[in-house]
């Protein structure tokens, strides 16, 4: 399928690894242009190299932290912006009784307060284009709880409930606000949290990872790949009528029914 985004201009945040650099490789498959972006700036342009040589496309490097003002700045000046991608990296898992003030404000910054100040800079260019597409990345764990993912969760859910509405009013301009909610993915802050878990419950991380397996109906987790294309459908020419979702993708690991 055509997805009819060739020469658009994407950003992607938090792009050097993970989630982030599956979007950014399949939006440049696409034919966009892209800015990646990530704290660590060898890794960053190794990133931004290896989409060049696989894909060809114009790739532009932004080293930064995004929750700084100044790297927001950087990132949207390279060119208008017709896709944005926000991701960053949720907060370590912790028992909620652990979170002092700081914890709490830092978590909430990175994780809502970022990604609305990013919106903030591209939404108003979008709409006068007639043209936009922004695609957060948050959690399953919007829709349900997980242990030690409490302050994940709970700005995530802040920043879905905001754009809400946001997402409503922009849509008549063909601009298209959605979220991606990943499960378990084959990531570096998946491979944390199972070393994590085995460190505190003493099983093994080959135990923890057949079990992970196990427990999901398609007996695995996801690749990258597969949540990359899904990012660049949602920024596709075909998805102007999906406004304002919430849109799974866990391997049916969540169970409701709505």
């Amino acid at each position: 399928m055509d997805l009819g985004i060739a020469g658009k201009h994407a950003v992607v945040c938090a792009s050097s690894r993970g989630l982030g650099r599956a979007c950014a490789f399949s939006l440049a498959e696409a034919g966009c242009s892209v800015v990646v972006n990530g704290r660590d700036e060898a890794k960053l342009e190794a990133t931004a190299q290896a989409l060049r040589d696989a894909t060809g496309a114009e790739v532009t490097a932004v080293a930064g932290d995004v929750t700084e003002e100044s790297t927001r700045e950087r990132l949207v000046a390279v060119r208008p912006v017709d896709i944005l991608v926000n991701n960053a990296a949720g907060p370590p898992l912790a028992d909620f009784r652990q979170l002092n003030e700081a914890a709490l404000l830092k978590g909430l910054d990175a994780n809502m307060v970022t990604p609305i100040a990013m919106i903030q800079l591209v939404i108003d260019g979008m709409t006068e284009r007639g043209f936009g597409r922004i695609i957060n990345i948050t959690s399953s764990s919007v829709l349900a709880a997980i242990e030690g993912l409490d302050l994940s969760s709970g700005a995530r859910a802040g920043l879905t409930g905001f754009l809400s509405g946001v997402s409503r009013q922009v849509a008549g301009s063909n601009v298209a606000i959605n979220n991606l909610l990943p499960g378990s993915f084959d990531t570096d802050r998946q491979s944390s949290i199972i070393a994590l878990t085995a460190e505190k419950t003493g099983r093994s991380v080959e135990e923890i990872c057949a079990a992970r397996d196990a427990a999901n109906p398609t007996g695995r987790i996801g690749s990258p790949e597969e949540f990359g294309a899904a990012c660049a459908f949602l920024a596709s020419q075909h998805a102007g009528f999906i406004i304002g979702q919430n849109i799974l993708m866990d391997g049916g690991a969540t169970r409701a029914n709505f």
